[in-house]
This record gives structure tokens, sequence and C-alpha cells, in this order.
């Protein structure tokens, strides 16, 4: 069965950066767990980051932008965390790689998943158009990103690829 890694926090494990989890619906999660080989990992986590933690946002860009050293990932306590989030990307890129993962799921807005919007880099709430550090390493080494709220997309994907069983009918000459 072919993997898929899918955010810690997307399946009920208490990693965000104020202590809790998000969750998917349950027929998606029934979904990938009965098609996938289902990884769970918290890039942010991985890194050595502490939960709880201060909410961190990018300034200066989106995740790309840190990825060149054009923008850093700061803490609302005003800590530069930018090495952490980086390492973190970097551990979930390995584990893609060692694992022949293709896709990943990640959670929408973070400062490290969030696949079509982050936060502005404000603290005050508002969102941009823009991934996070370890969505954008996963696209630039080929692996597609998918949020909690996309999984359509996936699915519709996948099932385009997924090699259709065809019955075989015995023709008599």
């Amino acid at each position: 069965m072919e993997k898929i890694l899918v955010s810690s926090c997307l399946v009920g494990n208490s990693v965000r950066y104020n202590g809790s989890c998000l969750s998917l619906d349950n027929a998606d999660r029934d979904w990938l767990f009965s098609s996938f080989d289902v990884l769970t990992f918290c890039p942010e986590v991985s890194s050595g980051l502490p939960t709880p933690r201060p909410p961190a946002e990018i300034i200066g860009g989106v995740g790309e932008d840190v990825l060149e050293n054009n923008a850093r990932v700061v803490g609302n306590d005003g800590v530069d965390v930018t090495e952490l989030f980086l390492s973190g990307a970097d551990n979930t890129l390995k584990l893609c790689l060692e694992n022949q993962i293709r896709y990943a799921i990640l959670a929408e807005s973070s400062p490290s998943c969030g696949s079509v919007t982050i936060y502005d880099g404000t603290f005050s709430g508002h969102k941009i158009a823009g991934r996070g550090v370890t969505a954008a390493l996963l696209e630039q080494h080929e692996i597609k990103v998918f949020s909690q709220y996309s999984l359509a997309k996936l699915r519709a994907e996948v099932d385009t690829i997924t090699p259709k069983v065809v019955s075989k009918q015995c023709l008599k000459l």
C-alpha cells in the first residue's frame, strides 16, 4: 500500500503551538486510512520545538523565501525560530524520501505546513497566499501537498492514476 504523510495534529495529536490538535472529517479520515499507509509527523516537534510554544509566523515573505534565506520565522515573543523550522522541513523531506512518499496532507495556514495560506507575519490573524516552510520544501521535491480542506483534490488525483481492475472474459474462437 502506498504511504502518505499526514500532519500529526490532523489525526488528534496535541502538537500544535497551543497544545491542541485539529481533526479530519470522519469520511476523509476513513478514506485515508483505508487507501494509504499513513505516516504521521510534525515538522515543528521533530526539530525540538516544545508543545505548547509561542505562535510563530513568517516575517518578510513566504516559505520559499525562508528556504532562500530571504525571510525569517519568528515567534510572537520575538524569538527567531527560523533554523528550527528549516530543520523540521528537512526532517520531513528526509522521511518522505526514505518512504517514497508522493503525497502529504499538511495543516493549512501553519508557518510550516500551510499549502495555500499562511499568516501574514503581523500576528493579527490576517492570512495571505503562500506556503509554509515544510510545504514549500516538499513541493520543490515534487511531493504534492494538500491540506485538510483539499482532500477532494487528492482523492480525484489518486482515482485518476490508480489502475482499475478490469475483468477478463474468455473469448471462444
